[in-house]
């Protein structure tokens, strides 16, 4: 049994008896308890009890500015004494969400339309999703209902975007993924190729993979594939650079979509504004979330080429309205500390930062690819994975209930370090300011938290 970490009446003992925590073990939660945070400035976070930690994650994944931007502060604070809330349905609007769109259709990858707002990147996937139905029913394919996703993706946790996904965990005991929503072969090489198979074959097989399903379920029925540009929390997997040449020839012979969820990689975290710019990704919809307002405040956007929004304008006049809607979509303080982090990323020249720190992250993390225990260390500008496997050369993984890549984090919290595991994957995504001595720190940390767990290994499996 494992043993209470907390103490009565603490606020960890107080957590455990109020709430449900996402994406964790409630049962274990019982006993273990939470790491409570207190605050933060810059890359730093501090807990209840005082101690520092490297937020190695921007927490999940989002929080691209840090801690501590008063501008944001500043930008939420003015928006709120102005117009704190207003709405966009019936032909009403405010000047916040009109200057934020504007803003996006400016900076997009490929030339869009129109933005929709949500509030998280679950809801704009949940939302793509409903307008792919709804724009080949418009077009009078009413059939072509049926979306393709990879093994490994996480597109979000509503019921449409947690069946796009392809997480066991998204899906056991919830009756998921719906009819309808399929997956192929996630553009991993080093787990997924055959032997002797380099990364030009593997990309090729793989889109064969692909026009294969599509014929055999029929191209009249499949409505779009979605996609990230790097799957984030499927363990940060970058595909071979011919990967998307090849997926989006084969999806434009079978006229279907390609929505881009950039929930994760959009405002810079790959080097460029956009993760369909660094992956060569020519999407009909993208979707952003997180860094839209350094996780300041929630809010996503959808953005919509002309092809779309076209179709599904005359759609909604034959109807007579557009029935999609959220309560905050486009919320004014939403949309206000979001065109303020955007005026933030080109004030303070943050893709350039980024594309400077890259070879310092990357590379600090590359060194450790002899390590005994490290498989592969991948990853672009500030996003990364280091995969953890019980034999390098075979590339054999530890058995799941070792547990390895969670053990793992724990020890590198114990060197004050919140990094993530994804099963055996250590993934990294830390805020777009980090500087060049806290990457040298970060990397240090990690490092301890490595050799602990190889002494673990040595020690409880004799390897």
């Amino acid at each position: 049994m494992t043993k209470i970490s907390y103490k009565p009446n603490s606020p960890e003992a107080r957590d455990v008896a109020s709430l449900i925590h996402p994406l964790t073990n409630l049962k274990t939660h019982l006993k273990k308890g939470p790491l409570v945070i207190d605050k933060g400035k810059g890359v730093w976070v501090t807990d209840i009890h005082g101690k520092e930690y490297i937020e190695g994650m921007s927490g999940l994944w989002c929080l691209s500015l840090g801690y501590g931007q008063e501008r944001l502060v500043k930008a939420a604070s003015d928006q709120m004494t102005k117009l704190p809330y207003y709405h966009l349905t019936n032909h009403k609007s405010h000047s916040s969400v009109i200057e934020l769109a504007e803003k996006l259709l400016e900076l997009a990858p490929v030339p869009m339309s129109r933005v929709w707002f949500a509030n998280s990147g679950s809801e704009g996937n949940d939302s793509a999703a409903r307008i792919v139905w709804y724009y080949w029913h418009a077009r009078k394919k009413p059939n072509k209902r049926k979306f393709i996703a990879h093994q490994r993706a996480y597109h979000g946790n509503t019921i449409a975007s947690a069946s796009l996904s392809g997480m066991y965990y998204n899906h056991a005991s919830f009756g998921l993924p719906l009819d309808g929503f399929l997956h192929v072969t996630p553009p991993h090489h080093y787990r997924y190729s055959n032997p002797g198979e380099n990364e030009k074959d593997f990309a090729s097989r793989l889109a064969g993979e692909l026009d294969e399903l599509i014929s055999t379920e029929g191209p009249e029925t499949i409505g779009a594939f979605f996609t990230e540009p790097i799957m984030g929390s499927g363990g940060v997997i970058v595909p071979p650079p011919t990967y998307y040449e090849k997926i989006q020839a084969v999806l434009k012979k079978h006229d279907i979509l390609l929505i881009a969820d950039e929930v994760i990689t959009a405002f810079g975290r790959t080097g460029n504004m956009f993760g369909s710019t660094t992956m060569g990704l020519k999407p009909d919809m993208l979707v952003c979330a997180k860094g839209l307002s350094s996780a300041y405040i929630p809010i996503s956007a959808l953005m919509i080429n002309a092809r779309i929004f076209d179709v599904i304008s005359e759609e909604s006049n034959h109807i007579g309205v557009f029935g999609l809607s959220f309560t905050y979509s486009g919320h004014p303080v939403s949309a206000a500390v979001a065109r303020e982090t955007l005026r933030i990323y080109e004030d303070e020249n943050i893709i350039s930062h980024v594309q400077e720190m890259e070879p310092h992250f990357l590379g600090g993390l590359k060194k450790l690819s002899d390590h005994p225990i490290v498989g592969e260390v991948r990853g672009k500008g500030l996003v990364a994975g280091v995969e953890i496997v019980k034999d390098k050369v075979t590339k054999e993984a530890f058995e799941r209930n070792y547990a390895i890549g969670p053990f793992c984090v724990e020890c590198a919290e114990a060197h004050g370090l919140i990094i993530r595991a994804i099963g055996d994957t250590i993934s990294f995504c830390p805020p777009l300011v980090i500087n060049k001595l806290e990457i040298e720190e970060l990397i240090s940390r990690f490092q301890f938290a490595l050799n602990d767990t190889l002494t673990m290994i040595r020690k409880r499996y004799s390897l």
